[in-house]
């Protein structure tokens, strides 16, 4: 039977019950962890938010009563104790913040009872995601889980604070907004006071904090909801949040300044890590050469070495070739792996296959030196020499090449085995922290689907001021002021400086294909902003999701999120979404056609 708390007050949480209370009389309230009666002791884990404490029950010292309540207890009921913190009589476990001490208890309240649990409330627990999600409001009370959001909440507080400090000013930006479909899709929201009509949910809140630094508020960030309704992965979800700024009468250097301090602030304050600044910084067109990625991953090395020159007159075809239509033949060293065994070469060779390659050639040096080349009849003894040589191959390694008319692609296919091979050889450590900032992307990319060139971040990022002129000339080779910063492989957040002069931003639209009259349907009231004096600004965003994942070492941003959504973007735990009532859909004009219907018409 549940008791009400009649006006008892909870004076500690567990885990601030400590060896100075010994002597004195506390009363703590929490969860059953774990209930044990040996006879005349019953031995009960309370657990709170703040970690686990040892009650003692005996009769001589709680009474008749309040052994037999003790002696109902199961996992997750909710109880009230009163007791005298003493040392431990047993063994101390070394384990728990309170393991040195325990609570005698004089008195219980059985605050709730609960149902058989359909798992167990456990870190690490090996119970499936789906079954967890269902009940999330269990799984929330594991203590990783319960860390992972307890850390987020630390962390957002120190960005407040800091931020407060530095003169950012927290405004809040709607979420109601004009759909303006650049990038991913909306999610639309349809208004019932506007028949017809729709409002969308903000991707990001990029227009309105530009619209801030219009209105003279230089220093503007925001802890922002974003909604994307796109394709989940691991560190994607449909809503997500992010650490949004933007700054006035700055350029590239001040918005990295700042934010590489920011970061050393978090990572100090939350986790205790020392974050070496200035943080390294690396071009584009750097990082997809050695590394295949513009988000390297920089804990281990494994660069990508260009044997195009060595091979490009070879009687080997698939090389030659692919050098003769202007592409490319590249390599990685998997220094270590030379006498790997056939079948996990061929595994390999599945792996970048699954990438679009056609295959995967290798020169395997075994640890005698000798020499396994999958190509070697085509090759002359000196272009292999020339190719080990420049690979920096040696007894034991393992050097992977691919060649494609792409460039792009050779290097991306290249960049993801790359990582491959950092996994089969265990090179990661989850809490080795390797920042690297990456600037000069191009400012635009051509779009094989649309035909046209289109903007790699949005169409509001100024170009180097060294390359305006290419704009006409050779747009692919136009630079943007952006920038990321990434974190072990993971994009953790972008921005860029953004174009505040109308004669750049009205050709940034021409070349990517807007008319005046489109660009004015979709960016209206920024574009009537930038008639009335706008001063220089730049913004950069962070995915906290993401970077609450790496701080804590989760394997998803499931696991840093307190309720979210699952890959086909549903909630397993209210069952949204869900159908809604034809009166409803009647009020806002809607009628729900299916796809046979559609189909039939």
């Amino acid at each position: 039977m549940s008791e009400s708390m009649q006006g008892l007050k909870r004076s500690h949480r567990c885990t601030e019950v400590t060896g100075a209370n010994v002597g004195q009389t506390v009363t703590v309230m929490g969860w059953v962890n774990k209930s044990r009666n040996k006879g005349g002791v019953i031995f009960v884990d309370l657990r709170d938010r703040s970690g686990m404490l040892q009650i003692i029950f005996e009769e001589a010292n709680c009474g008749a009563e309040s052994f037999e309540k003790a002696s109902t207890l199961r996992s997750e009921f909710v109880i009230a104790v009163t007791g005298e913190v003493a040392k431990r009589a047993g063994a101390v476990n070394d384990n728990l913040a309170t393991g040195d001490i325990e609570i005698i208890a004089k008195d219980i309240r059985i605050l709730s009872e609960s149902d058989v649990l359909p798992f167990p409330v456990e870190e690490n627990s090996k119970t499936k995601e789906e079954l967890r999600l269902k009940y999330r409001f269990l799984d929330l009370r594991r203590p990783d889980i319960q860390r992972n959001i307890m850390l987020r909440s630390k962390v957002t507080t120190e960005v407040r604070a800091f931020l407060a400090k530095e003169g950012f000013l927290e405004i809040e930006t709607p979420i109601l907004c004009k759909s303006t479909p650049e990038g991913a899709r909306d999610y639309l929201v349809p208004s019932r006071v506007h028949p017809g009509c729709f409002y969308a949910l903000p991707q990001s809140p990029q227009l309105f904090k530009q619209l801030l630094m219009c209105s003279g508020y230089d220093r503007y960030f925001q802890i922002a909801k974003c909604f994307r309704d796109e394709d989940l992965r691991a560190d994607r979800q449909p809503e997500f949040t992010q650490i949004d700024m933007e700054l006035s009468f700055v350029d590239i250097d001040d918005v990295i300044d700042v934010n590489e301090r920011l970061i050393k602030h978090m990572f100090k304050e939350a986790i205790g890590i020392d974050v070496p600044t200035p943080i390294r910084r690396m071009t584009w067109k750097e990082a997809m050469e050695r590394y295949g990625s513009d988000k390297p991953d920089l804990r281990f090395g494994i660069e990508i070495c260009d044997i195009s020159d060595i091979v490009k007159d070879s009687e080997f075809g698939v090389f030659a070739d692919a050098v003769k239509s202007g592409g490319t033949v590249r390599g990685i060293n998997a220094d270590g792996l030379g006498e790997l065994p056939r079948k996990k070469i061929d595994a390999l060779t599945d792996f970048v296959k699954g990438y679009g390659a056609k295959g995967l050639a290798y020169i395997a040096i075994a640890s005698d030196g000798t020499r396994k080349c999958s190509f070697a009849k085509f090759m002359k003894d000196e272009e292999l020499d020339a190719i080990v040589e420049k690979m920096g191959g040696k007894p034991g390694d393992l050097l992977l090449f691919i060649s494609d008319g792409k460039k792009k692609f050779v290097l991306e296919t290249l960049g993801a085995l790359r990582c491959h091979i950092a996994e089969i050889k265990e090179l990661t450590k989850k809490d080795d922290y390797c920042f690297v900032w990456i600037t000069e992307f191009p400012l635009l990319e051509w779009s094989e689907d649309e035909n046209r060139f289109v903007a790699m971040h949005h169409p509001f990022t100024m170009p180097m001021d060294e390359d305006i002129p290419l704009i006409d000339t050779d747009p692919g080779a136009v630079r943007a002021k952006a920038y990321d910063i990434v974190l072990n492989g993971v994009e953790l957040g972008g921005g860029s400086v953004r174009i505040h002069q109308t004669d750049i931003q009205e050709k940034m639209f021409e070349v990517i294909g807007l008319t005046k009259e489109e660009a004015t349907e979709k960016f209206d009231f920024l574009l009537r902003a930038f008639k009335f004096g706008v001063p220089p600004h730049a913004g950069l965003a962070f995915g906290l999701d993401r970077l609450l994942m790496l701080m804590t070492g989760a394997d998803s941003i499931r696991d840093v999120i307190a309720f979210p959504k699952i890959k086909d973007a549903s909630d397993l735990l209210s069952d949204a979404p869900g159908e809604v009532a034809p009166q409803q859909l009647a009020e806002l004009g809607i009628q729900i056609v299916s796809k046979d219907e559609e189909d039939a018409q």
